[in-house]
């Protein structure tokens, strides 16, 4: 009996003793894995939503040289939107900055501007409007540059804040971003076969404001907008360039526009902007609201009657060096 009972102790006791020692063999080796710079693997967690898995991207090596800058503009505003973008921001981006308009000048082009004459119509219609951007995305895709950017002769353009945020992304990817006019997408009926029609819905990147898109996703727009194709398409929604450019990527491609808040239009009160950011901000605009001017406020070297745009001011807050800067 007294053997027995012995038995159990000494069995206890070498079970408590393999426990100990292994628990010390654990705490040592997950020491000697920190010291060897191995961490213990982290316990799974729910992969970000993909809108923030794609703004982590590692930033890409991207020069301003790389992005096709595509002024839209028409003859009777050479003398004075164009002018004023001329002497401000392009001076920056001359070389990789392509004028469309449909008047031809030859003192721009005397003074080394990449003007092109597209033979489209000057009034605001949706065909002259639509016969422009296929021009722009025509003269993009002949290019080598990796990234489309759109904008009208009322934006200012912030070259370095440009860069910063397409690089952001990933270079090889379908991006389009820009921001939408509206708060919820547009309604369209896209005329079918037999004079039926469907409805639908896409978000679109307003020009105003101006939107920018991947080389690889213009690619894949092509069976849709080249050549006579874009206006062909937009007429089967009876809608104008910027519209037909989200329901060619959202609706027929299937990827989504990536709303940036950091492109602006004068469809939008300006005059709220916070000031802080302004010089963060990738495009600006100007327009009349009401009876007042429609611009950033912003503290400059000139005032709002030398510069309602405010363009000046802001082009000598982000180059002080320019020669017309006070």
């Amino acid at each position: 009996m007294k053997k027995r009972w012995l038995a159990r102790r000494l069995l206890l006791f070498i079970l408590a003793l393999f426990v100990l020692l292994y628990a010390n063999f654990e705490r040592d080796g997950g020491e000697r894995l920190s010291v060897s710079g191995i961490s213990p693997a982290p316990a799974a967690r729910r992969p970000p939503p993909a809108s923030e898995a794609l703004r982590r991207t590692p930033r890409a090596e991207l020069r301003l040289e790389d992005i096709f800058i595509s002024l839209k503009t028409t003859g009777r505003f050479h003398g004075t939107r164009l002018a004023l973008l001329l002497e401000t921001w392009i001076s920056t981006t001359k070389s990789h900055t392509f004028i469309f308009t449909d008047e031809d000048d030859d003192h721009l082009k005397a003074q080394g501007y990449n003007v092109v004459v597209t033979g489209c119509r000057s009034d605001h219609s949706q065909q002259a409007l639509g016969c422009k951007m296929a021009a722009e995305y025509e003269g993009f895709l002949a290019s080598d540059k990796r990234w489309f950017c759109h904008v009208d002769d009322d934006n200012y353009v912030n070259g370095q804040a440009l860069v910063a945020t397409l690089a952001d992304f990933p270079q090889d990817g379908d991006i389009y971003v820009g921001k939408a006019s509206l708060d919820k997408p547009i309604t369209a009926h896209e005329l079918m076969e037999g004079n039926q029609t469907r409805q639908v819905k896409f978000w679109f990147a307003t020009g105003g404001a101006g939107f920018c898109l991947s080389r690889r996703l213009a690619h894949k727009m092509s069976p849709w907008a080249r050549g006579p194709r874009f206006q062909e398409t937009s007429a089967k929604i009876s809608l104008p360039d910027d519209c037909t450019v989200g329901f060619i990527v959202e609706e027929r491609l299937g990827v989504s526009m990536v709303h940036c808040p950091l492109f602006h239009s004068h469809l939008e009160n300006l005059m709220l902007l916070d000031r802080a950011s302004i010089l963060q901000q990738v495009t600006l605009s100007y327009g009349p609201l009401g009876d007042k001017m429609n611009s950033v406020e912003l503290k400059g070297s000139f005032s709002k009657e030398e510069d309602p745009s405010r363009f000046k001011s802001l082009h000598c807050l982000l180059y002080p060096l320019t020669r017309w800067c006070p």
